[in-house]
């Protein structure tokens, strides 16, 4: 009997670096980047419908459902393999909007790969990163299931292995819009590229966000978030802000710091994964 229900994670990313190394000529950015999950995720609800209809079921503030990531995914993925089924996509809400954290790309992902596995579809794992970075840079990585070192706009990914820990994230209270950082005047865009091997034996204080200077002079929220974080640690912003997280190498330390962030910012913790949630449902 074919599955026609499931309920999925679509775990946040934290970038371990990010840096700005060139410019294309149509005006995307080169990138180099270490992508890690941790287990902090949005959760989806998928039903299978026999009709070809697919319809957000819940209101997400802010986000219509004909712009919605998760619902452009869907019907990505019913026009590329004229699949004649549709589906109920219900959508929990718990990683921030412009937060750097990935959650939009990451629910893209996840109705990927949950729809390619319900729908019987039967595209590959490189097939559908490669059907996902028509949806956004960093959805491949989320299809891609593991940790990754990253190049050209994000979608040139090689597994890493990265170190267990723990992370404390420091949400600070305002959406940073991802176009507003990349087209500062300010954006250093000639990082001297780096390798995968640089990566995996230099120190980490070494690895910078270049988005991170922009960012907080822009938003003095960030600044004063990353300032805060870094008396415990090498704290950066993810991605192109807000969030700020810093490493810790056992929950119980992490646990000190959360019990120390001012009331003004939201704070959690996150345990590092190894692998995506959802990593079983992929075909190769």
């Amino acid at each position: 009997m074919k599955q026609t229900r499931i309920l999925c994670q679509a775990p946040a990313k934290l970038n371990l670096f990010l840096h700005v190394t060139g410019r294309r000529a149509d005006g995307y950015h080169l990138l180099q980047t270490a992508f890690q999950l941790i287990d902090r995720s949005d959760m989806l609800e998928i039903d299978v419908r026999q009709d070809n209809h697919i319809i957000r079921t819940n209101d997400i503030p802010d986000v219509p459902a004909e712009s919605d990531l998760i619902v452009r995914a869907a019907r990505l993925l019913q026009r590329h393999t004229d699949c004649q089924l549709g589906a109920n996509l219900t959508l929990r809400k718990i990683l921030p909007m412009g937060g750097g954290l990935g959650g939009g790309s990451s629910d893209a992902a996840s109705t990927l790969i949950a729809l390619n596995h319900l729908w019987q579809t039967g595209l590959s794992k490189i097939e559908l990163m490669q059907l996902g970075l028509q949806l956004g840079a960093d959805v491949p990585f989320f299809i891609f299931g593991e940790n990754a070192f990253a190049q050209g706009v994000g979608e040139e990914l090689h597994a890493i292995q990265t170190p267990k820990c723990w992370f404390v994230v420091i949400e600070p209270g305002v959406h940073v819009p991802t176009p507003i950082i990349f087209s500062a005047k300010e954006l250093t865009r000639d990082t001297k590229p780096v390798r995968i091997a640089d990566f995996s034996s230099t120190a980490e204080m070494f690895w910078k966000n270049d988005l991170q200077t922009v960012a907080c002079a822009l938003f003095p929220e960030v600044d004063e978030a990353v300032r805060w974080l870094s008396q415990f640690g090498n704290a950066k912003m993810t991605g192109s802000g807000a969030c700020v997280f810093c490493a810790f190498a056992d929950e119980s330390a992490a646990d000190k710091v959360i019990q120390q962030i001012p009331e003004r910012w939201t704070s959690w913790k996150a345990k590092a994964l190894n692998r995506h949630p959802m990593a079983d449902l992929m075909q190769k």
